[in-house]
């Protein structure tokens, strides 16, 4: 199976000067191919590792199925599709889904002709009306309340339990948490909409959705694919330690989400959902 990082020799070179030539740790990436049924569906450049939980974040964020019971069985390929290196050895990058009984199979309108890349994720739909879904699981009444220190503590705790950005400087993260703030598993990747898929997958594998009350954690910016993402999951709030896009605004308002954004330090922008981080009356304004 790939591997997460990898030595690769590095020159390093200060004020044009070279002082080292060394091995140096980087995060892994190479492509996934998703397939249902056996029928190709996408193609995703990832960090290798939790392959499963990203097949089915992604399937579920998509609007493909409702809930981890909707997949009965996952398995990687390893004929001689694709699936085999140069060397004729299994590479794990083709895992095939099988859907349970009676779960619609994706339509030809649904597979994408395209890869996705690690920066951006999905970057086209068969049509623009296919860009926004419609979740199973709504949160505009959901009580989650959760104090500003919470909140503004949560991307310190996703830094500190992120073990491969601290060997490779290289990798988004993602996680869930509770009111209290308490992390639950930290996904990485160089994707920072697979580290998302990851951690909802996982999830879903669970049983646990909706997931009423949580918040979803992210190290980068909030685009509208994750909120999105967020949504499809029944995910009431998302913390993000950059900045969102107008568009992942406009549709954490729509849907009632809270949308933080840069948060860092003991500081966030609120673009949506307000009432859900308990800020004292006298501090709030109109």
């Amino acid at each position: 199976m790939g591997r997460a990082s990898a030595r690769r020799p590095v020159t390093r070179v200060r004020a044009g000067v070279v002082t080292a030539v060394r091995p140096d740790t980087v995060a892994g990436e190479e492509p996934l191919e998703i397939r249902v049924g056996g029928r190709p569906l996408a193609v995703t450049m990832r960090t290798p590792g939790d392959d499963m939980d990203l097949a089915v974040g992604f399937l579920l964020g998509e609007g493909l199925i409702a809930s981890g019971a909707d997949v009965a069985a996952m398995r990687y390929c390893v004929s001689r599709d694709g699936a085999l290196d140069a060397d004729g050895r299994p590479t794990y990058n083709v895992l095939d889904v099988t859907l349970a009984a009676g779960v619609p199979a994706p339509t030809a309108q649904d597979a994408r002709a395209f890869y996705t890349t690690s920066s951006c994720g999905l970057c086209g739909k068969a049509s623009i009306d296919a860009v926004r879904l419609r979740s199973r699981f709504p949160v505009a009444d959901d009580p989650l309340r959760v104090a500003p220190a919470t909140v503004c503590a949560l991307p310190e705790g996703l830094r500190a339990a992120q073990r491969l950005f601290a060997t490779t400087g290289g990798l988004h993260a993602a996680a869930l948490a509770g009111p209290d703030g308490e992390l639950g598993a930290v996904r990485e990747d160089v994707g920072r909409h697979n580290a998302v898929d990851k951690v909802i997958g996982a999830a879903a594998r669970a049983g646990r959705l909706p997931l009423a009350g949580r918040i979803l954690v992210v190290s980068g910016r909030a685009s509208f694919e994750l909120v999105q993402k967020a949504l499809m999951a029944g995910i009431p709030m998302l913390a993000a330690v950059s900045a969102p896009s107008t568009l992942a605004v406009d549709l954490a308002q729509e849907a009632g989400m809270t949308l933080a954004g840069f948060v860092r330090g003991d500081t966030m922008n609120l673009y949506a959902g307000a009432h859900r981080v308990m800020l004292p009356e006298r501090s709030r304004t109109t």
